[in-house]
């Protein structure tokens, strides 16, 4: 039931995802333009940044313009390998082990 779920939510997910799009004069490349560098950086302070973001107007969770792919990807190396996703969600003790007769 719950794979049933996940498979109906998946195609509205990108249709959603597919709708989000940039305005091509937003975005100048240029030599100060955010790279891999900060976007580790930006991925890394996202959870402060978002907090900061829904109380301050002038405070942004993503650069504009970046670099494109190599911002993205640090990025995401910043959230999920240094940040947020970094944190493990469960500790599991052994604390009896059950020995069964053969």
């Amino acid at each position: 039931m719950r794979l049933n779920r996940s498979a109906a939510a998946l195609p509205l997910l990108l249709a959603l995802a597919a709708c989000a799009r940039q305005a091509g004069s937003a975005v100048e490349h240029g030599p100060d333009t955010p790279g891999f560098l900060l976007g580790v950086w930006h991925g890394f302070i996202f959870p402060v940044a978002w907090v900061l973001s829904l109380f301050m107007p002038d405070v942004a969770i993503y650069a504009v313009p970046n670099n494109g792919g190599w911002y993205d990807f640090g990025y995401f190396v910043g959230i999920v390998f240094l940040g947020v996703g970094a944190r493990s969600t469960r500790t599991v003790y052994r604390t009896r082990i059950v020995r069964t007769r053969d």
